[in-house]
This record gives C-alpha cells, structure tokens and sequence, in this order.
C-alpha cells in the first residue's frame, strides 16, 4: 500500500511540475504559486517549499537567458533591480518574525483586481520620463513584497505591462526580475537562518517536468498573437490572485 501511495504521489507531482511550468512558459510567472499550492494536497508544506527551490531559480535563469534582448532590459531596469535586492531583505525580516496571511490574502485581490483591469477597456500608460524615478520605487516595493510573502509579480508586472512592453520582452523582463527577486530571497534567507534545503535532489529532479511544461508553454506562446496573450495573461492573473487569496485566507 505505501509503495502504490509512493508511486501515486510521484506522479502527481511530476503532472503539477508540468502544469505549472506549462503557465510560466505561456505567461512568464505562476510556478510557485500554483505548485506550492497544489503540492501541499500531496507532500507537506515544508518539502513542497524545498522542492520548489531549484525549479524556480533555475526556470527564471532560463526565461531570463531565453529572451531576445537581455541587455537592452538589463540597461532599462537596472535601477528597478537594484531597488529589488534593497527591499527584498526587509520583507525577509517580516516572514521571519511576522505573520504575512493577511498581506498574501490582500496580495492575491490586488492581482484579482488588476487582472480584471486588465480585462476591460480601461488602461494605463506610463510616460517614458517617469521610469527614472518610478522603477527604483516599484523594485524597493517589489523585493519587500517578495521578502515578506514569496510572490515576486507585485507590482513589478503591471509596471512592465503598463509600459507597453512586447510579449517577449514581457517575459524576458519578468524572468530578469525574478531571477534576482529569487536570489534575493535566498540571500536573506539565508543570512537569517532560515535556508534549509531538505529535499535537494528531489528538488533538482523537480527541473525535468517543470522544463518540460515550460518548453511547451513556450511553444504554445509563439502561436499566440499579441492580443491573444494579453487576454490570457490577464485572466491568468485573475485566477491566480483569487486562488492566493483564497489560500491565504483557508
């Protein structure tokens, strides 16, 4: 019986690595929040945490490295990185000694929110002149979110869609930003004590469903058109927001 479970439980996680990395190869983001979600109904929470390790950093390197234009983005978002690794290590202090339902719940209904927006006809436009100012703020907002709760996509995606950003730089630009919010967390994590890494090979073996889902949601993405994307990145904003929510609060 326990090895059918063992069996049964190996299966499921290697189908949720695929789903999620599915979404993040279509969206650029979304692996941890729908594996860290769904792996709790499998493994407890703690493995799942550690499981996720590799996968994340690694998926972001690749959606980073996979992009057409790394270093026009790298010279664009400089300051807005720089703003991340700043906040990133005060939201670590907050996870460590406070308790961040209430902030993951309101997370998850701002995203609700902005993927609703993002749905309807309304939009916003951010002039050029203002990023000089306005991206170190949203990386020093970004990394406190990201230190304190583990989501890395406030509000650091709405900025980069605002700004009119082609898909592909899209996802280039929110792999570059997650890449160095994931090392960030790591580093702070690390600092505190609060990095173990249990499950490190489970976790290395978590990279071959998560790369397979991410390849096909990548192809998947090329058939899509620039309007098609947006539609669906809004919506799986959406999802994902009412399901944080949901968590945070259950």
């Amino acid at each position: 019986m326990t090895e059918s479970i063992s069996v049964t439980a190996i299966i499921l996680v290697t189908a949720i690595f695929i789903l999620a990395g599915l979404v993040k190869g279509v969206i650029g983001m979304g692996l941890p929040t729908i594996a860290i979600g769904l792996l709790g109904l499998v493994i407890a929470p703690v493995e799942a945490a550690a499981m996720l390790v590799l996968p994340s950093l690694i998926t972001n390197v690749w959606q980073l490295i996979a992009g057409p234009n790394f270093r026009g983005l790298l010279k664009r978002f400089g300051t807005l990185l720089l703003g991340i690794c700043i906040g990133t290590p005060f939201g670590v202090s907050f996870i460590v000694f406070g308790n961040t339902d209430i902030v993951t719940a309101v997370l998850g209904a701002v995203l609700v929110c902005y993927g609703l927006y993002g749905l309807s006809s309304a939009k916003i436009d951010i002039a050029p002149h203002t990023e000089r100012w306005l991206s170190p703020v949203t990386g020093v907002i970004t990394g406190v979110l990201m230190g304190a709760t583990g989501i890395s996509a406030l509000p650091v995606a709405p900025y980069f869609t605002s700004l009119g950003l082609k898909k592909d730089d899209l996802i280039q630009a929110l792999g570059l930003s997650f890449t160095i919010s994931s090392c960030a967390l790591a580093i702070g994590l690390l600092v505190t004590g609060e990095f173990r890494v249990a499950i490190a090979t489970t976790s290395l073996l978590a990279l071959i469903p998560a790369f397979i889902g991410m390849f096909i949601g990548q192809a998947l993405r090329q058939r899509i058109a620039q309007d098609q994307f947006r539609r669906y990145f809004f919506v799986t904003l959406l999802v994902l927001g009412a399901y944080t929510t949901y968590r945070a609060i259950t």
